[in-house]
């Protein structure tokens, strides 16, 4: 009897500790499987968070490719449209050259043939209005003259050529050598420079390699250099304040190809 009471007695001093410890714990002792429940909570609400963002950025990665694609398509596009725009333009600029070329030498075969019509025309008709020069000057090639039959001194006589915009005569290659040697100038000052000694005279033909043709100014002549002249087909000096003809000359104006259309064509 006394050993069941003794067995009872510590059964219940068991529980009586157990739950002693028990109420111990529910004032502030944290039990290790209540710890473990909260923090299995906060596991699964960060692996949820986690799961979140991945899909969210998964999203914004999707939105990024397909926006990127969107927007490589169109600058594929642009360039495409670039570089077509590049090659029309290329292709234009071409075209407008060669037209801009074919029309440059249509131009210059259509002076090329007015002069040469006007020429004809000029053989005829001297003083016809299509000649390039003014009115009583000859036409020679690319250049007109005229002759003055009175005489002056040499730096009048440039004066009179320069108010005339022309000068005096200068013989600079074979083709101008020939037609003056036609007219067979005599007594004509030429436009050679003046020189202080007199030399004997030349042959007209060596004019046109000379390098003495007049280029300074003549208020720098005196009463005692020397100037030359034509007579036939021989050049000479004499002094400056002798007095001679003259003949000028000066380049002639293009031929205007509205006075050849104007204007009937010769019979052959």
């Amino acid at each position: 009897m006394s050993e069941e009471v003794t067995y009872a007695d510590l059964k219940f001093q068991d529980s009586s500790k157990t739950g002693k410890i028990q109420e111990f714990d529910k004032f502030g002792i944290k039990v290790p499987p209540a710890a473990s429940h909260v923090w299995r909570q906060r596991a699964w609400a960060l692996t949820l968070l986690c799961l979140l963002l991945l899909i969210g950025l998964g999203v914004l990665g999707s939105l990024f490719y397909i926006t990127s694609k969107i927007h490589m398509e169109k600058l594929n596009k642009l360039q495409n449209f670039k570089e077509e725009l590049q090659r029309n333009v290329s292709l234009q600029l071409m075209h407008n050259m060669n037209s801009s070329e074919k029309i440059r030498n249509l131009s210059i075969t259509l002076q090329e043939t007015a002069t040469k019509l006007c020429h004809e025309l000029y053989t005829k008709i001297p003083e016809h209005k299509c000649k390039p020069c003014p009115k009583k000057w000859m036409w020679h090639e690319d250049r007109c003259y005229i002759q003055f039959m009175h005489y002056e001194t040499w730096q009048k006589s440039d004066k009179i050529c320069s108010d005339h915009n022309a000068s005096l005569l200068k013989i600079t290659n074979k083709s101008m050598l020939e037609f003056i040697k036609s007219l067979r100038l005599y007594d004509y000052w030429l436009g050679l420079s003046p020189r202080k000694y007199k030399n004997g005279y030349k042959i007209l033909d060596e004019t046109i390699i000379s390098s003495n043709w007049f280029t300074r100014n003549t208020n720098d002549l005196d009463d005692w250099m020397y100037c030359g002249y034509t007579e036939n087909t021989y050049v000479y000096h004499t002094r400056c304040t002798e007095t001679k003809r003259i003949i000028c000359e000066k380049l002639a104006n293009p031929v205007k190809i509205e006075s050849i259309l104007m204007s009937e064509v010769p019979e052959a």
